[in-house]
């Protein structure tokens, strides 16, 4: 909804300030089709030219994030640290009995009281396999860490990809800007022999390119990267706090320990507070009994 209204306010201020200048819109609406055409067309064009079907695919579906906001909730993060307190404490009781858990997630008793988070495979296959790990007695658990954030690391980069493909054409739509407008230029100098009145309206219609350009650039696609990025990294923090945990039980701290190093790493936005986590893992305990 935030974006919308970003949207909304955006087009208001800047036509708003046009129209209350004594501006008219006659000229930009006579242009503005022809405009879009050159500039927007241009612009899509190099963005198929520069990405491949997949990050064209993955860019497209990423748009969406701009208005839904982040994808992980702050119940979410509850959730993930009760489910994380579960595995560890049934690991230390019982090795044996968290395999099939870790194994066969999807057939899990304890993952499917999760359902948001078993339906996120990355987060899965991060516990999953750190637990596995966990389980073939590691002697140094720097290494299991170094793993994790080398993993962590490539799926952030490689969801920033449709962040990154949208800042390159919010930075070239300045250029196409002008391109459009040096042929608006162009087409002015073949009607040179008109009349003043008929030359201004030429000229004024050129300028729309510039303009038009500029608008598109700063104004929705630049942001619209900048917001899609500050989302992908909060949604990156979910799998940090996988790995802060996981890291934390490999160094053989105690299971609450574990937990409360996960609750203080998580993002301020989303973090439990401690009476409300310890209340969660008291019905953990108590459905586990």
């Amino acid at each position: 909804m935030i974006g919308i209204i970003g949207i909304v306010v955006t087009f208001l201020m800047v036509f708003g300030g046009y129209l209350a200048a004594g501006g008219k819109m006659g000229i930009i609406l006579k242009s503005l089709p022809f405009e879009i055409t050159m500039i927007g067309g241009a612009a899509v064009g190099a963005f198929l030219i520069s990405n491949s079907i997949a990050s064209i695919k993955h860019t497209l579906s990423d748009i969406k994030k701009v208005f839904k906001g982040a994808k992980w909730l702050p119940e979410d993060y509850r959730d993930l640290l009760c489910l994380l307190f579960e595995l560890i404490r049934m690991a230390r009781q019982n090795p044996v009995s968290v395999e099939e858990h870790i194994e066969a997630p999807e057939q899990s008793e304890v993952f499917a009281k999760y359902p948001r988070i078993l339906e996120d495979n990355e987060a899965i296959a991060l516990i999953c396999d750190t637990m596995r790990s966990a389980s073939m007695n590691y002697d140094d658990p720097m290494q299991v860490e170094e793993i994790l954030d080398k993993r962590i690391e490539s799926k952030l980069h490689h969801d920033l990809h449709s962040s990154h493909a949208l800042q390159t054409m919010a930075d070239g739509l300045p250029a196409l800007g002008i391109v459009a407008a040096v042929l608006g230029v162009i087409k002015t100098m073949g009607s040179i022999d008109q009349p003043p009145e008929v030359l201004g309206k030429l000229i004024g219609g050129a300028l729309v390119g510039t303009f038009l350009g500029v608008f598109l650039a700063y104004g929705l696609v630049g942001p619209f990267a900048s917001k899609l990025k500050t989302v992908l990294e909060e949604d990156s923090q979910f799998y940090q706090l996988i790995r802060e945990v996981l890291v934390a039980n490999l160094h053989n701290h105690a299971t609450n320990i574990c937990i409360e190093v996960g609750r203080q790493n998580t993002p301020k936005q989303f973090r439990p507070s401690f009476g409300d986590l310890e209340e969660a893992l008291k019905a953990v305990k108590s459905n586990a009994a």
